[in-house]
């Protein structure tokens, strides 16, 4: 296929190939409103950027890796709050309601025990926990080796857990499972 404006392939994908990328969606989600929304977020984050000279068939390589890459995003979130979710329930599992007292009172815990931290460990701390981003993420835009910000993580965890509670490991079952499912095939 010739090469063209962005808009004109995704004109193209959009007419021609959108059921097949909804399809992959499905089979990764198995429930079709949440396929929909990862084929519109391939999409935005594909076109999003400007491109020149994008083949419609380059461009469907391009949004089914970005539907993956949001897929395995909201997976890891999802994870992840499934760890901290007790903290925000009560144990009638009824959710609690918000009170600002409360709201403060947590934040400055997390405050005072964040101010226990080097402030290394902080940084990785706060990158991988509050911003949600990956050891590699955070090794990357911390100059850092992946090593070290384990460590860090590590280290931060340790210190951070007798005053805030269990916090997730940096190798969460998400990326176990992934890895596994990844070997069989």
């Amino acid at each position: 296929m010739s090469t063209g404006h962005p808009d004109d392939a995704l004109a193209v994908l959009a007419r021609e190939r959108a059921g097949a990328l909804f399809g992959y969606a499905y089979l990764l989600t198995s429930d079709r409103d949440a396929a929909a929304d990862l084929v519109q977020e391939g999409l935005v984050r594909t076109f999003s950027r400007t491109r020149t000279g994008f083949a419609p068939d380059d461009a469907e390589a391009y949004v089914r890796r970005a539907i993956l890459s949001a897929y395995l995003d909201g997976a890891r979130r999802a994870a992840r709050w499934a760890k901290v979710r007790h903290l925000f329930t009560s144990p009638d599992d009824e959710p609690m309601a918000p009170s600002h007292e409360a709201a403060v009172s947590a934040f400055m815990d997390v405050r005072l025990a964040l101010l226990r931290l080097s402030p290394a460990e902080r940084a990785v701390a706060v990158l991988h926990y509050g911003e949600d981003l990956s050891v590699a993420e955070v090794a990357a835009q911390l100059h850092l080796a992946q090593g070290t910000v384990k460590r860090y993580l590590s280290d931060a965890r340790h210190k951070l857990e007798p005053m805030l509670g269990p916090l997730p490991d940096a190798d969460d079952e998400i990326v176990v499972e992934l890895a596994a499912r990844k070997a069989v095939r």
